[in-house]
């Protein structure tokens, strides 16, 4: 049975979150159409109009502990609005998080609670950090992770790209 989650947004959203199954991929797909050019490009560090099966075919087929991949819905309508990952290293030491969010849901506190909900997914796993590779050009996700306690760091030979970290107690 795939665990649901329940969490609720500062805004009052509820969000009902589960692991991505490979039956998934058409709605992803779809999903990733109605997120912005740029927060595309921010997630996959690459543009392109259309996420591609080769793309999505990590998030559809995680191994439930060392990765996983999430779907955000709202409640209220059934729409998946985001989709959320943690990927962490062999050792279980560090865990790699990504959040995108449909474009219409942004600045609703979902991201806010995607960040809280991975956090507490690393730290149930016995991960010691989170970190997020974020391109310097994206002011938005880079603010947002300060502003729940990530500490930017320069990444390594990529002037383009910034690491933030969060160590989890």
């Amino acid at each position: 049975m795939t665990k649901t989650s329940q969490l609720t947004t500062r805004t009052g959203i509820n969000l009902s979150v589960r692991p991505a199954t490979e039956g998934d991929e058409a709605m992803l797909g779809t999903f990733f159409d109605a997120v912005s050019d740029d927060d595309r490009r921010f997630r996959f560090l690459a543009a392109s109009e259309h996420v591609s099966h080769e793309q999505l075919e990590p998030l559809l087929t995680a191994d439930h502990f060392q990765s996983e991949s999430f779907l955000a819905f709202d409640t209220a309508s059934g729409e998946l609005v985001a989709s959320a990952l943690l990927a962490c290293d062999a050792g279980l030491d560090t865990g790699e998080i990504a959040v995108s969010i449909r474009s219409d849901y942004k600045g609703k506190g979902v991201g806010w609670a995607l960040l809280d909900f991975l956090a507490g997914e690393a730290k149930e796993r016995g991960v010691r950090r989170v970190i997020s590779i974020e391109s310097r050009d994206n002011h938005a996700a880079i603010e947002l992770e300060r502003e729940k306690g990530f500490t930017p760091e320069p990444f390594d030979d990529e002037p383009t790209l910034v690491v933030l970290s969060k160590t989890l107690r």
